[in-house]
């Protein structure tokens, strides 16, 4: 575990809908590059080199000051065996670490639990965006679900605590018959609560920030904009999640501008967000780690790239010792998997248990569900 003054912070982003890893990190002397992507393959002048290989598409150039620092790590060829094309199924073998059967349990409620195993801090947890994503899912484990800050609450404009009160009896009428008075009164009721109790809190985080850094008008920039108000605010959140919107990475048409604006959305509300939590004193004890459930196919379908499998992985921070980890995957016909899909060569159990071992001090066998080897990212 990486010795800081405060306790570590593990934040994770998801890039939704399998982000196009071979034209994210560009193995850009490969000829088999061009050969695959004679439709989509980026200008030669137009891609950030990084090393003599590979090179950064060009809308993640707000990112390469933190590779030139040495300070974002870029792992390769990140997958899982047997590798899922479904959207729904590989999303969820990437929040329950369940590759062979369906996961009931999120690995980021694991660490919540793990972190605040009597439950005394509301919002130990908190995701950025509505609902509650899967990987945060943990029976008793509550997550606090921020769809916009500054409008932040469940109920909050009722004004009286006797208002809210029956507003939560209301619900619990309503659901009894569905799920039973019993899972009404020990969850609908505890939750609801406790939301209040965290939206009370969270409600507070806004007046706490100040700050010139903008960030994109991009349901990305808000939430990651929210993000750093939470940490700056010192609430104890020790997990943080966001995701980009639904499927939006799923580029399997009009890739060629999709992407660039998608790549750049990311590259910039992640710099800013960096530069933001630095600016604030705030960068020591946080770590940002973003992914996308699988990547695409090696050739392009003429105007975008259908599903795939291996794909490629971030993590930034102060804390994080950058570089390239992990092969990038062959583009050699013969050791493409079935349809064109690069094989994957890390085990995304691997930079999970990179985060938890060394980032949060946590037993990562546990949580992930076997050993895994540790990068050397942190």
């Amino acid at each position: 575990m990486v010795s800081t003054v405060k306790d570590p912070v593990l934040a994770v982003m998801s890039l939704s809908g399998g982000n196009d890893g071979l034209n994210t990190i560009i193995p850009y002397n490969n000829p088999k590059y061009r050969d695959y992507r004679p439709s989509l393959g980026i200008a030669a002048e137009q891609i950030i080199p990084i090393n003599d290989q590979l090179g950064l598409h060009p809308a993640l150039a707000p990112l390469k000051k933190h590779w030139d620092e040495g300070h974002l790590a870029i792992i390769l060829g990140v997958g899982y065996p047997n590798g899922s094309l479904s959207h729904f199924r590989s999303m969820d073998i990437w929040a329950t670490c369940e590759p062979n059967e369906l996961g009931l349990t999120g690995w980021l409620g694991s660490v919540i639990q793990d972190v605040d195993p009597k439950g005394e801090n509301v919002l130990t947890g908190v995701n950025f965006g509505r609902g509650l994503p899967r990987s945060m899912a943990k029976e008793g484990v509550a997550v606090a679900s921020v769809g916009d800050l500054s409008t932040y609450g469940l109920l909050t404009d009722m004004g009286a605590e006797s208002q809210r009160a029956d507003a939560l009896d209301l619900f619990g009428r309503m659901y009894a018959p569905a799920i039973g008075q019993g899972a009404v009164d020990d969850y609908i009721r505890r939750t609801g609560i406790e939301a209040l109790q965290g939206a009370d809190i969270l409600s507070t985080a806004p007046g706490m920030y100040r700050s010139e850094v903008e960030y994109a008008s991009t349901a990305m920039g808000g939430y990651l904009r929210d993000m750093a108000q939470v940490h700056n605010a010192d609430f104890g959140t020790r997990v943080m999640f966001t995701t980009a919107p639904y499927n939006i990475f799923d580029t399997h048409a009009n890739q060629s501008v999709g992407h660039a604006n998608l790549l750049q959305d990311v590259a910039v509300n992640v710099d800013a967000f960096m530069t933001d939590i630095r600016q604030l004193g705030k960068s020591d004890n946080l770590t940002l780690f973003f992914y996308s459930e699988f990547g695409r196919r090696a050739m392009d379908n003429g105007s975008g790239t259908d599903h795939g499998t291996g794909g490629v992985a971030f993590a930034i921070g102060d804390h994080v010792k950058g570089g390239i980890y992990g092969e990038y995957p062959s583009l050699e016909e013969g050791k493409l998997e079935d349809g064109g899909n690069l094989q994957h060569n890390v085990d995304f159990r691997s930079p999970y248990t990179t985060l938890l071992d060394r980032w949060m001090g946590l037993d990562a066998k546990e949580i992930v569900g076997g050993n895994y080897e540790a990068l050397n990212f942190i």
